[in-house]
């Protein structure tokens, strides 16, 4: 089948895509995305996390047929800006200057999760990040970085909203 989809703000449309594949595989192995990362294809350890109209979910669990014309927004698409000349997301440089990045596999989906618990609610307290975090599992870090980063990353927003007030 063709798959159309809007992926990171872009019309996409794949060709031989079989509607039971994963809209991991899809995005990783067909897109050419591979920041969602494949770990255990079953939802449990949040690694594939995305955005599907915006509510983040497990890329691994959603078949590829279930995303025709739905709007896609994987960690790729949260910078802004043209290619050649993005600023990466607030989420994105706190995990990179706390040191919540280690290995790297988990981190992607952190991210996104991150992304969308500070859209939701800009000062998360410590019981609140650690409730939306709670899908996404990570063996390198212990947590306490990832904890840091998403502190820095909300801190961060507030003072651009507060910058950005008349």
């Amino acid at each position: 089948m063709r798959l159309n989809v809007m992926v990171n703000g872009s019309p996409e449309a794949v060709d031989d895509v079989w509607e039971g594949e994963s809209l991991l595989y899809t995005l990783r192995e067909r897109m050419g995305l591979p920041g969602s990362k494949n770990a255990c294809e079953q939802g449990e350890c949040g690694s594939c996390t995305v955005y599907l109209d915006g509510v983040p979910v497990c890329a691994c669990l959603v078949a590829a047929g279930q995303a025709e014309g739905r709007d896609v927004r994987t960690v790729e698409g949260l910078a802004e800006g043209r290619p050649g000349d993005r600023r990466l997301d607030a989420v994105q440089e706190a995990f990179a200057e706390t040191g919540a990045v280690q290995c790297g596999f988990c981190t992607p989906g952190l991210i996104v999760q991150s992304h969308d618990l500070i859209e939701r609610n800009p000062s998360p307290a410590d019981a609140e990040i650690r409730e939306a975090l709670a899908g996404n599992l990570c063996r390198c870090t212990g947590y306490e970085k990832i904890l840091d980063a998403v502190r820095l990353a909300a801190e961060r927003r507030a003072a651009e909203r507060e910058g950005a007030a008349p």
